[in-house]
């Protein structure tokens, strides 16, 4: 009963009071007192005095008395009666929430990395700090180096940084601080369109990104792309830097396509010699050619530049006798006989002569 006696500005004052408490972790406003050495004095209005560390703001970022600042609570009354007050926290608070909107919505951001290293790059974003990972770059930025060569895998990954690079956020766990971009993601949509437009058998032109081992790969208007070493051209390749070098703009015809990927060849833009050259061969012909190779079955021999045959262990003779590596040597010339021409499946088999 006893609150039926007090007064309405009684009743507004205590309203007034419980509602201008602070509550450790709220974002608050307010305006900046005084900037001495060791620390900011913050005007909260009603709710009293906030004190801000100096460490707590940026010596790149001038703060002034009578500026308007945001800050978190951290602690509602420390014993000098003021309220701790963070305005890196409320930063990165206000940092999160952009970023689980962001991630919500599947909206395309924009980052510049600052740094990289052999995993990724690294970049901010709303003052957060997030990681871009090698695996989620796009076919143009990705260092398709060999595996063994990790520096020039940072080397090219150096050339991103201070660049502007579209994104999408993968993943954000504000717990655990943890915040991953994509490219990949960010262009998917585009390139689905692209791919739509695509067909087996159409000519690209494309830069090329990367050469391995195992063949070329090629950026196709955002779309990787790659020519297996198989596919380079229609001699044997033993090495895919003999043709190609990064930065090359080159034309390849498209063999195959998966939902991320091209399969393209260079050699069949240009006639297979092979179809022209097995015309002056017949069965029967003896032949001079050079040992390109030798295997447990038998030895490879090139008869003519565009054309490779095979001696086949059969034909060497029996027992020990018969022992490619004991009968040729690699690059040695010596003289064959051609016993059967496959033109269909390309294969052409020869007979060994020996020489007295």
């Amino acid at each position: 009963m006893a609150k039926a006696n007090l007064t309405m500005d009684e009743l507004l004052a205590g309203a007034s009071s419980e509602s201008q408490q602070l509550v450790q972790g709220e974002t608050v406003e307010g305006k900046i007192l005084s900037v001495k050495k060791h620390e900011i004095l913050v005007d909260l209005g009603a709710r009293g005095i906030g004190l801000v560390p100096r460490r707590e703001v940026s010596f790149s970022k001038s703060v002034n008395e009578g500026d308007d600042v945001t800050a978190s609570v951290i602690d509602t009354e420390m014993d000098n009666g003021y309220a701790l007050l963070s305005l890196r926290k409320a930063v990165k608070d206000r940092g999160w929430d952009e970023i689980t909107d962001a991630l919500e919505e599947g909206r395309t951001i924009e980052v510049v990395p600052f740094d990289a290293n052999r995993g990724g790059l690294l970049a901010e974003y709303e003052d957060i700090r997030g990681f871009l990972p090698v695996s989620q770059l796009s076919a143009e930025h990705y260092p398709r180096v060999g595996s063994a060569d990790k520096t020039e895998i940072l080397q090219r990954l150096n050339v991103l940084v201070g660049k502007p690079i579209q994104v999408r956020i993968l993943d954000a766990d504000k717990k655990n601080s943890k915040l991953i971009f994509s490219e990949k993601e960010a262009i998917r949509d585009g390139l689905a369109q692209r791919f739509e437009k695509l067909k087996i058998g159409d000519t690209i032109e494309g830069v090329v990104t990367g050469v391995v081992d195992f063949g070329v790969f090629v950026n196709v208007d955002g779309i990787e792309g790659l020519v297996h070493i198989s596919e380079i051209s229609w001699e044997r390749v033993n090495n895919p830097s003999d043709y190609v070098k990064v930065g090359d703009t080159i034309k390849a015809k498209i063999i195959a396509i998966d939902k991320e990927r091209l399969s393209l060849s260079m050699k069949q833009l240009v006639e297979d010699p092979w179809l022209s050259e097995i015309e002056q061969f017949k069965v029967g012909d003896k032949v001079e050619g050079t040992v390109t190779r030798i295997t447990p079955f038998g030895a490879f021999v090139q008869i003519s530049p565009a054309v490779e045959a095979l001696v086949h262990v059969s034909e060497l003779g029996e027992g020990e006798d018969n022992n490619p590596e004991k009968i040729f040597t690699l690059n040695e010339r010596k003289d064959f006989k051609i016993l059967d021409i496959d033109k269909e499946n390309r294969k052409i088999s020869l007979g060994f002569c020996n020489k007295k």
